[in-house]
């Protein structure tokens, strides 16, 4: 795929499977999740131990959104095992022996899986006959030291977080629209007079973004507190709001990730329009949504058109409006190399 041919890091083959991957959501992110906490010490992780914190992730995302599938079929052994356990009704050692023999049937095999084929980078090797676990590799330990891997936590629960949301609400593709809080710093959607939460803002824009100032390219982070925190933008200015009413410039298909120089420092963008290149980025990160599927998928159709020439021609209209509304042009100074387009 694009996303990460034209940028081939580990990171962004991880983003790959999280973003675009075809197999079973809650499985996929779970595993992700317990690759993150799981001792690394030796190579060879066997599933008593990769159990622990994988059934653990599912039950605490049970407590919040009892649906974690994606119809209506009754839920597998594993996601009952972990609702009767959150009820109670079962003890940690019959968790753990459930999750040991219904968890990774699937998952293991299907977690590389993406756009119809697997990865050219593997993660882990599936030993689950062999030795009873997985072997994990080279990629994935260089994965662990790269400048990116603390992000990947952020993104890869704010993704988990805005699927099963959709799969909660059940609702028509063409009534989901997702919008941002900026007081919150959320996105959230509406259903008849309710306003429901989905996820933080920043960490669902940044893995389409690769981990980088969407403008000039230079690191950011998702860490409160980091010297590197993404700042959240409108790509065209909120301000131009008054002057294009009708015009939802809080959608998500204008929110991006700034870094605080671009968004905010002596030469930032403030009240200005970014340059025509940038926009062309802009569509590019957009249609990366739109591959991702669920739900930004239809969020981002439902703002800006049903075709990827609907969808440019709005863009392009958007610009020149605002453009015709005063506002200046401005280009950042690259601080690094593209990361997508």
């Amino acid at each position: 795929m694009r996303f990460y041919q034209v940028d081939p890091t580990l990171e962004n083959y991880w983003r790959g499977v999280i973003l675009f991957g075809n197999n079973f959501a809650t499985y996929k992110f779970a595993l992700a999740h317990a690759l993150y906490d799981v001792d690394r010490s030796d190579t060879l992780v066997k599933l008593d131990d990769l159990a622990v914190p994988f059934s653990r992730h599912i039950c605490e995302h049970l407590k919040n959104t009892p649906r974690q599938i994606l119809n209506d079929k009754k839920p597998g052994k594993l996601i009952t095992a972990c609702l009767q356990y959150n009820l109670g009704e079962i003890d940690e050692d019959e968790l753990h022996r459930m999750t040991v023999r219904y968890g990774f049937s699937v998952v293991l095999d299907a977690f590389h899986n993406v756009n119809g084929g697997p990865l050219e980078k593997q993660f882990f090797i599936n030993e689950r006959r062999e030795h009873k676990g997985i072997r994990l590799t080279d990629e994935f330990y260089r994965l662990t030291e790269t400048q990116q891997f603390h992000n990947l936590v952020h993104e890869t629960d704010a993704r988990w977080r805005l699927v099963e949301k959709a799969w909660e609400m059940d609702l028509p593709p063409q009534l989901l629209d997702v919008h941002y809080d900026a007081g919150s710093e959320t996105l959230f959607t509406q259903l008849n007079s309710y306003r429901i939460s989905l996820t933080s803002c920043r960490n669902s824009l940044n893995g389409y973004q690769k981990g980088h100032c969407f403008y000039c390219n230079a690191p950011i982070s998702l860490e409160s507190g980091h010297p590197l925190l993404a700042d959240v933008d409108h790509f065209i200015p909120l301000v131009a709001q008054r002057q294009m009413p009708g015009m939802n410039l809080n959608g998500v298909w204008n929110l991006v990730l700034a870094c605080q120089s671009c968004n905010r420092g002596e030469n930032g963008k403030m009240a200005q329009v970014p340059a025509l290149d940038l926009l062309y980025r802009l569509h590019a990160r957009n249609e990366y949504f739109i591959n991702s599927r669920l739900p930004l998928h239809e969020a981002i159709i439902n703002q800006t058109g049903k075709s990827e020439p609907v969808r440019r021609t709005f863009l392009n209209d958007i610009w020149n409006a605002a453009l015709a509304c005063r506002f200046r042009i401005w280009q950042p100074d690259a601080a690094g190399e593209v990361m997508f387009r």
